[in-house]
Order: C-alpha cells, then sequence, then structure tokens
C-alpha cells in the first residue's frame, strides 16, 4: 500500500532504462565455467521460505484464481496486513486510521487466513505498533491461536518504525503516535509487546524491526541517541525476539546494477549475524533473519525480465546465507507511473506479481491478476527445490551467469541458471563434485523472453548448455546408474566476518524512503505442485524468462498500493 517514487528518481530511472546492460560481442562468448559441489551443505531450503505480501486492501486476494496461482509458483508464506498499513490497522475491527477510510469486507483476518489455507502458506503477521497496544496485539494472538486454532507462529512489531521521523525526516514515512519515536522507545515498547503476547502463547516468535544494513538509517544516531538504532534495539530487547526483520531494496541505476545487487547479501546478513550474537549470546544460533519485503523497486525494472530474473536469485542468495523467511512486495500493487521499455519489453513499473489492471499515463495493464514476468520468475523456484532440500556449494566463473544448486530428497540433484545478459546465449561448461549425472540428454523446460508460456525439450547435456538470453535455466538430474549417492553434505561454516554492504551503485535503502523523500540508500558516514517442487526424479532443465506467456484471468478491482499516500486510489 505504499509505493510511490519520487518524480525526479522515477526521471532519473526513464532515461536510464536499457543503459548498463551487458553489450554484445562480434567474437563468440568464452565458455563460463561452473562448479557444483554436491558433498557440502549450505543449510536446507526453510519450510516457509518464499512469501509474498497481501494487503488487508486487496479484495482479490482469495479469489479462487489467484490463490490458485500463488500455490502454483510455491508460496508458502504470505504477510499479512501489509507494509505501512499494518501500523494502522486494527485488526479486531477490520479498520484503518481514524476508521473513516473504506476497506473491502472480504479481506479481514478470518478471511485471510482461509486464503492462507488454500494456498498451503504459512502467515506472518505485523502487529500495530504505530497506532496500537501491546494489549491489541495480544488480544490477536489470543484470538488467533486460542480461539480460532490459527496457530500462528511469526509475528512483527511494527513495519518500517524508524521510518516515523526520528532521523531528521520530517514526518517520515511510518505512523508512529508515541510521543518518544527513539530507538530507546522502540525497544522498550518491543520488550512490553513480546511479554504481553507470549503470555498468551508462549509458543509465538517475535520478530525485532531493524534498519537494513548500508542502508539509510542504518548507523544514523540522531540528537540524545549514544547508539544507532539496531544497536539501540538490540540491546534492550535482545532477550524478548526471536527473530530479526530487514527490507531489501537494493534498487540499481541500470538492470545490470539490480542483477548484481545479490551478490552483496552475504556481507549484510554477516553484520546481522555479528549484530545478533552481540546481544542475544547463547540464543544467538536460533534467532531468525526474516527479510519481509523485497522487490525491484529503485531500478528500471520492476515487471519486466530482469526483475523476473532477481526474484529467484535473491531468494536463493538469502537462503543460502541462512534466512529463513523472504516476502516479495507484493501479490497486487498497482501503480500511478506511466509504462517504460526496458530492453524491448513493457515494464508497467508495478511491484504486484499479479496485475491490478490499473492505468496511468495514458496506459494501461493486462487484464487484472495476469503475471507478470516477476511471478514466472518466483515461479521458476518451484524448478529447483522443495522445503527441507539441502542447498549445496556452487560457483560460476563469469558473473553473468549465476548459480545456485540443490540436493533433493529424492537424491537427485538441481542447478539453477541465470544468464543475465538481455542480448546474448551463454554457453557453460559445467563439473560436479561429489554427484556423478546420468549421461544423455537433458529434458528443459523454457521460458525465453518473448515466450508464451513454459516449454518443454530435450536440449544438452549435464556437462554443457546454452542459455537462452536474459533466461533462468534449472537443471534436473539424476545420479548415473550404478553410481552410489553422495555422502551427507558437510554444512559450511557460518560466515562471521562484517562486511561493509553497499549495493551496486553505492546505495541501499526502502521503497518507503523514495516516497516520503529520505534519503535513499544515502551511506552511513560512520510445475503446479505449488512446492518447491522435488525434481530429481529425471534429468531436465528448466528455463524461465519474459513476458509473452500471460493468463487473462480475471478484471476488475481494488488497487493496493503501499502507502498512506496513495489511498485514494484505492477502490479504482
Amino acid at each position: 500500500m505504499r509505493r510511490r517514487l519520487v518524480a525526479g528518481a522515477v526521471a532519473v530511472l526513464a532515461a536510464s532504462v536499457g543503459v548498463g546492460a551487458l553489450a554484445p560481442s562480434a567474437d563468440a562468448a568464452p565458455t563460463v565455467d561452473i562448479r557444483v559441489n554436491a558433498g557440502t551443505s549450505l543449510g536446507t531450503v526453510p519450510s516457509s521460505g518464499v512469501g509474498l505480501n497481501t494487503g488487508f486492501g486487496d479484495e482479490h486476494m482469495g479469489t479462487p484464481k489467484v490463490t490458485s496461482l500463488m500455490k502454483a509458483a510455491g508460496v508458502r508464506q504470505l504477510r499479512y496486513p501489509g507494509g505501512s498499513g499494518a501500523d494502522e490497522y486494527h485488526w479486531k475491527t477490520h479498520t484503518s486510521g481514524d476508521g473513516s477510510g473504506w476497506i473491502p469486507s472480504n479481506t479481514n483476518f478470518d478471511h485471510f487466513m482461509a486464503t492462507a489455507k488454500k494456498v498451503g502458506a504459512q502467515p506472518i503477521l505485523t502487529a500495530n505498533y504505530g497506532s496500537g497496544t501491546p494489549q491489541e496485539a495480544a488480544d490477536w494472538v489470543k484470538y488467533a491461536n486460542v480461539d480460532k486454532g490459527y496457530g500462528v507462529k511469526y509475528w512483527e512489531i511494527g513495519n518500517e518504525v524508524y521510518g516515523n521521523g526520528h532521523y531528521g525526516n520530517g514526518k517520515g514515512w511510518e505512523r508512529d503516535d508515541h510521543a518518544d519515536k527513539s530507538p530507546r522507545e522502540y525497544g522498550k515498547n518491543l520488550v512490553a509487546y513480546a511479554k504481553a503476547m507470549k503470555a498468551v502463547d508462549p509458543t509465538v516468535k517475535i520478530g525485532a524491526v531493524l534498519t537494513t544494513p548500508g542502508g539509510w538509517p542504518d548507523k544514523e544516531k540522531a540528537p540524545g541517541d549514544t547508539a544507532d538504532w539496531n544497536n539501540t534495539v538490540l540491546s534492550i530487547a535482545g532477550s524478548s525476539i526471536d527473530f530479526v526483520i530487514v527490507h531489501w531494496y537494493p534498487g540499481g541505476k541500470t538492470t545490470d546494477d539490480l542483477l548484481n545487487t545479490p551478490s552483496k547479501i552475504a556481507g549484510t546478513t554477516a553484520e546481522l549475524r555479528s549484530l545478533i550474537a552481540k546481544y542475544t549470546g547463547s540464543r544467538a544460533a536460533s534467532v531468525e533473519i526474516a527479510v519481509t519485503e523485497t522487490d525491484g523497486v529503485g531500478s528500471p525494472a520492476l515487471t519486466s525480465q530482469a526483475a523476473a530474473l532477481f526474484a529467484p536469485d535473491t531468494y536463493m542468495t538469502w537462503f543460502e546465507q541462512g534466512a529463513t523467511h523472504v516476502d516479495w512486495w507484493n501479490l497486487h500493487n498497482g501503480t500511478d507511473q506511466a509504462p517504460t521499455t526496458v530492453h524491448g519489453q513493457t515494464d508497467y513499473q508495478d511491484g504486484g506479481v499479479l496485475s491490478a489492471g490499473t492505468c496511468a499515463g495514458g496506459k494501461c495493464e493486462p487484464t487484472r491478476d495476469t503475471p507478470f514476468p516477476t511471478y514466472w520468475g518466483i515461479r521458476s523456484l518451484t524448478a529447483l527445490a522443495k522445503p527441507g532440500d539441502t542447498i549445496v556449494k556452487s560457483s560460476s566463473g563469469n558473473s553473468s551467469v549465476t548459480v545456485h544448486a540443490v540436493r533433493s530428497g529424492t537424491g537427485g540433484l538441481n542447478v539453477m541458471l541465470t544468464n543475465k545478459s538481455p542480448q546474448n546465449a551463454a554457453q557453460v561448461s559445467l563439473s560436479y563434485a561429489g554427484f556423478t549425472p546420468a549421461a544423455g540428454a537433458v529434458t528443459t523446460v523454457s521460458y525465453a523472453q518473448g515466450d508464451t508460456a513454459l516449454t518443454t525439450a530435450k536440449r544438452g547435456t549435464a556437462g554443457a548448455q546454452t542459455l537462452p538470453p536474459y533466461s533462468i535455466t534449472t537443471l534436473q538430474l539424476k545420479p548415473a546408474s550404478g553410481t552410489a549417492i553422495a555422502d551427507k553434505p558437510t554444512p559450511a561454516p557460518t560466515p562471521t566476518a562484517v562486511t561493509p554492504v553497499v549495493s551496486a551503485a553505492g546505495t541501499t535503502g526502502t521503497r518507503a524512503q523514495a516516497e516520503a523523500g529520505a534519503p535513499v540508500g544515502q551511506a552511513s558516514p560512520s510445475s503446479a505442485s505449488g512446492d518447491l517442487a522435488s525434481t530429481g526424479a529425471s534429468n531436465a532443465v528448466v528455463t524461465y524468462s519474459a513476458f509473452g506467456g500471460l493468463l487473462v484471468i480475471a478484471a476488475g478491482g481494488v488497487l493496493v498500493l503501499r502507502g498512506r499516500h496513495r489511498r485514494g486510489l484505492h477502490g479504482k
């Protein structure tokens, strides 16, 4: 409900569309060396890792077609009630703010839980910190888990609370009615929320809102503060929380910037782990990291192919670094920005994975609920893994091709390859340790730029593949006949080094900062199975790209933008 860029930023993005792409070469590109070590372990695919944001203004979230699309994409977590709106939403009365605004009746908490059940997704709920109370949150826990038996485990305390104006940004973008808007006050109240909620259900997990390392206002100190937001909050509430929350909007001036940002996640995670260890002591290993919002906002690509490639790379990189939840913004979002052209493809500047059917600049989106390429990017993860599969080490000899690999529960090995060049095919040579793939041609399921659906064909081998431009390709491999399954993978050590974190453009930030005119990313001066499907049953490759395969499934409904600033668009 809050996605609006400053006009100047939009102009910069529009001017930069297509700039920075990997340039075609007159000579044949060198073969990219891909190595997969199937005998290692980077942990397992989390049970509810692949998530989506849903908002209380989205009257279409629970329709049969939408729930079917989410289930088919392997969505295993739904976040509610949505972004900054959560700090104005009162669950018991299903009202927002002063209650005068229109909210669809079919998006209240019970309807949301019915949607989650249809999708097979775990809920993660954001308690109202901005205009709510610990008692209101505790009552929600009681209703959800005692009265209704929903068993909701994960509870965030507020959305982007640090955006309340405490750091010299005027009013800020996040509602916070507390007289004291400092991190000290949030830490103190966080303890009170946790105490009240766990008194009702001791099994719930409480999450603390942190600033994203490297993004504004990380490392900032406002007048009267002795430390920054993260250190202050965790020093007070570290013993009361079960997970920490960051929002990952790395942005970038070009599509290349966006596609290179997942390489920064390791440094971000290392700094978070250092903070967790500092303030939670012996409990540190059990304190989870949840990325409850992410998408390509701040870059040229939100719905076009670059954003689609960014999505699974982001999910998998966070999982490889130990994050337990990654929630894409948003199921439906809508836009008030005119479409742009990115590498020959229309980008509707919409943060949703399904079209909201809105119009801007005299041009309209596809019919409501048409999947954008970002949907297919997320859905491509179902070809790679299911929850509980083992993530193994892999590496690429060229940053133009990324790789992620997973050992399936049946002993197969699945390898996802992303070709980040919009112009050139990529030749790749693959080698394996701890695994001998079966010989012969590999089945490929492809979705290349301009395709209209996923298509299946025989192509290449386990050792050599040609990746179409701007595509995601997942090899699904069985072990060679007569070979032993590799030994149990050896866990990789948890990274401990703290690395400075900046985006490829030198900054990181949140989408909300862009809307409110905050210094975004300012560097601190100091198949239809629904699961991440098991795919080890046969040798196969799944390739994803572009916009063509759009499903026209519904029309009409509510526009769900990410902020109070755009509430007037709701219901159009």
